[in-house]
């Protein structure tokens, strides 16, 4: 999800990138839309449960749907309200590669897990959904009418978590990821995982091939700033001799 560019002086950009960004916003509104409503009924089953002090309820697991929950509500709105992009990656490959990489976790609950987690192991696994979708809705806050599925360039932000890494969203989208995996572990769905990360990585490339085209001092942004890892340095306090 790109953290994408506007100038003033940037050239228009081609008639039908404006009539694929209106269908693109179709698309996602419903589809995450639908999400939302999916989210909302687990979430309220879940308060039922917590309000009827039934055995199965579980906290972490109401926690983790409700950071779900923002993380889809902050899609959509980002997207309703979301720039008009500059410029687009040219082909199917991109665009294929960008829905692919989005909608490859949600395949998972079609895969019956193999290994039964421990209660401890299923309390981290919980942790990472919560902690990852928290962080997700926070990256997308900052991302705000940039947010994109597909490689596209609408404005430069370098505020905030963008600070740190060039592609935030991805890297704690795959700790809700990651703990997805654990809640619903087998060797396919590591193998599907395993796949959706090499289709973010692509994406990624997608992304700053378009911002490099559309906005010249990306180059220097990329060049300061590491890709998905940040770099941690030790700081010291300067002495005046």
């Amino acid at each position: 999800m790109t953290h994408a560019i506007s100038e003033e002086n940037q050239a228009p950009a081609p008639q039908w990138t404006w009539a694929g960004d209106l269908l693109g916003r179709i698309a996602i509104i419903l589809v995450f839309g639908m999400g939302i409503l999916a989210k909302s009924r687990a979430i309220y089953g879940n308060a039922l449960e917590w309000l009827a002090a039934s055995p199965d309820f579980e906290m972490l697991k109401l926690l983790s749907e409700l950071a779900s929950l923002a993380f889809l509500i902050l899609v959509v709105s980002t997207t309703i309200i979301r720039l008009k992009p500059l410029r687009s990656a040219d082909g199917i490959e991109p665009r294929f590669t960008a829905l692919a990489g989005t909608f490859a976790t949600a395949l998972i609950i079609l895969i019956p897990p193999t290994v039964v987690l421990s209660p401890a192991l299923k309390i981290v696994a919980l942790c990472l959904t919560a902690v990852g979708f928290l962080l997700s809705a926070y990256v997308l806050y900052w991302l705000g009418r940039s947010f994109s599925i597909m490689a596209e360039a609408r404005r430069l932000v370098t505020a905030g978590p963008y600070r740190f890494v060039r592609h935030p969203l991805y890297a704690v989208e795959e700790i809700a990821v990651i703990g997805t995996l654990m809640l619903n572990l087998s060797l396919p769905a590591v193998l599907l995982i395993a796949a959706q990360w090499a289709l973010q990585l692509r994406r990624m490339h997608h992304e700053e091939l378009v911002l490099g085209k559309a906005f010249h001092e990306y180059a220097d942004y990329a060049a300061r700033t590491p890709k998905v890892l940040p770099r941690f340095k030790a700081t010291q306090a300067q002495k005046s001799v």
